[in-house]
């Protein structure tokens, strides 16, 4: 259990630094326009991207808390710390980056891919699927 745990662990900081260094750096270089545009699809990558942010880290914190902390109260801060996590990504790109942009419809894709992780993950806690 302590292996599946520290992997969990590791996948979910694995991705939090995977969604900081694809939002904060710069592909203006290495991304070549592609064969079909699909309007808004970044807005679902977004949406993608927080949705597994909130299933990895409520897994993650399940195996470190066990059952000493309620799955509600889990759900909870997950959700909160991936909306203030969105919120300050959005704000860091209009600032620091040069050729990238905060967006408010950024931050509601990531505010949506959050809520419908913790709904998802809420209902199949309550449906019996297991955490552990």
């Amino acid at each position: 259990m302590v292996v599946k745990t520290f992997f969990f662990s590791i996948l979910c900081v694995s991705w939090f630094l995977f969604i900081t260094f694809a939002s904060l750096f710069s592909f203006a270089e290495t991304i070549t326009v592609p064969m079909f545009n699909i309007p808004h699809m970044d807005k679902l990558v977004h949406f993608i991207f927080y949705f597994v942010l909130v299933a990895l880290g409520v897994k993650a914190a399940r195996g470190i808390f066990k059952e000493n902390v309620p799955l509600k109260k889990v759900l909870l801060y997950s959700l909160l710390f991936a909306f203030v996590y969105g919120i300050i990504i959005e704000v860091l790109q209009y600032m620091i980056t040069e050729d990238r942009q905060g967006d408010i419809l950024d931050v509601l894709a990531n505010s949506m891919g959050a809520l419908v992780g913790v709904l998802i993950v809420n209902r199949l806690v309550s449906k019996g699927w297991s955490l552990k």
